[in-house]
């Protein structure tokens, strides 16, 4: 009731009004742009691809527009892939770091990069996506067709990246999280459907779907568990005279997450897991032979799902990559830093290095919880199909899941931010 009340207080807001209606209107657009077919495919071909891992994995993102081959089948995976490129390349990169500190003009700047390279991982996505899809016998199209359906999927592309960031500015924020959210959801009516459908006609039994439900609500209590959780460092600021004011002497808190690193462990791990797959699916070979033998032993022990080996190596990556991201997006060394330089340190720990190494070390330990969550998370989309004997429900765990649950807390975040602004009290106490 609390929630229902504070949403009816949100539509009574005329400018969160405007926001949320034009979310609203964003997912319609995008609703419809996923079910504009592009021509020269064949959908019976297509659809059997998606027994594959990889083609299962990219179509989260597209929101299904890939499994039907429309305008917006490369989604706004290329321009997941140009950011997570220039957060990389902004540690490493002294100019790109310079321009990052130089506000809100430097970020202009990067963004406007972003949006170059997206447009080029689009393009060379576009071009070999058809190019395999031509070698496999799926496309049957002229080359100038083909020419049209790159620059029409490249198009797709920023028209996303575009309506993402509109979302961003004139709704609630987070735009292209926003759009993934909403491709994600748009499944969920047509596997609950399936799902009832394999109940009704006894291919599934009562009890496995009913297992399978309390798997879901256990897992998205946990996501939320951890989503929300963080360790709470105290840190004191020393009084300091500045002009003719005393400043200083308050005691605040430095807040570090169990999940600083969010989804993106996920996706590194499996695009890092899929590649030699992926490479052996685009080389044409024969089947037989010394090859056909190589392509088979990838599939069984590198691919997700296939072995425990390769289920195993996945959580590893996943755990791996966890500490990678969380140590690429968090310096303890920089965060000690600019506490001294404000006059702020942590009882019991000395300013500077010291400082460093102690917010490393807890850096360290609460990123394992967090690790081997995103791990368990991760494993779970291959091992709960095999429990509760239902593979009709995609949204059970991995990326979708996590995704979901994370953005509907973001979005419910911003939204409270808003309330609170004008005085009115949020959804979370």
């Amino acid at each position: 009731m609390k929630m229902l009340a504070s949403l009816v207080a949100a539509f009574k807001l005329p400018d969160l009004r405007k926001r949320i209606l034009f979310l609203f209107i964003a997912f319609a657009v995008f609703a419809v742009g996923r079910h504009i077919p592009l021509p020269g495919i064949d959908r019976e071909a297509l659809s059997r691809l998606f027994a594959n891992n990889l083609f299962g994995f990219l179509d989260i993102f597209s929101g299904g527009a890939l499994r039907q081959f429309t305008i917006l089948a490369l989604g706004i995976m290329p321009y997941i892939n140009a950011t997570i490129i220039f957060q990389l390349l902004t540690l490493a990169w002294p100019e790109l770091q310079e321009m990052a500190r130089e506000g809100e003009t430097g970020r202009r700047k990067i963004a406007q990069y972003t949006r170059y390279l997206t447009m080029a991982l689009a393009m060379l996505q576009g071009f070999g996506l058809t190019m395999w899809l031509r070698q496999n016998g799926i496309l049957s199209v002229s080359w100038a067709t083909q020419c049209k359906i790159v620059l029409t999927l490249t198009a797709g592309t920023a028209f996303l990246m575009w309506l993402g960031e509109e979302m961003t500015d004139k709704g609630v924020g987070n735009g292209v999280s926003l759009l993934i959210f909403a491709g994600i959801m748009a499944r969920i009516p047509q596997d609950v459907w399936q799902t009832v459908l394999l109940v009704t006609s006894g291919s599934v039994s009562t009890f496995n779907a009913g297992l399978l439900a309390a798997i879901v609500f256990a897992t998205i209590m946990g996501i939320v568990f951890i989503q929300q959780g963080e360790r709470r460092i105290p840190v004191q600021y020393a009084k300091r005279v500045v002009g003719t004011r005393m400043m200083g002497g308050a005691s605040t808190y430095l807040p570090v997450k169990v999940n600083s690193a969010g989804v993106m462990p996920i996706i590194f791990a499996i695009s890092v897991a899929l590649f030699p797959m992926t490479v052996a699916n685009f080389i044409p070979a024969s089947s037989e032979g010394i090859w056909g033998d190589i392509v088979a032993l990838i599939d069984r022990y590198l691919t997700p799902g296939k072995s425990t080996f390769a289920l195993v190596l996945y959580f590893a990556l996943v755990v791996g990559f966890t500490y990678f991201y969380t140590a690429a997006t968090f310096d303890p060394l920089d965060v000690a830093d600019n506490m001294r330089k404000w006059g702020g340190f942590v009882p019991g720990i000395r300013p500077g290095r010291p400082t460093a190494e102690y917010l490393d070390r807890v850096l360290v330990r609460v990123t394992f919880a967090g690790a081997i969550f995103l791990g368990v998370i991760a494993v779970m989309q291959y091992v709960v199909p095999d429990i509760t004997r239902v593979a009709s429900f995609s949204l059970v765990g991995g990326t979708s899941l996590l995704i979901v649950v994370g953005v509907a807390l973001e979005t419910m975040q911003q939204i409270e931010a808003h309330l609170l602004m004008r005085h009115y009290e949020g959804f979370i106490k």
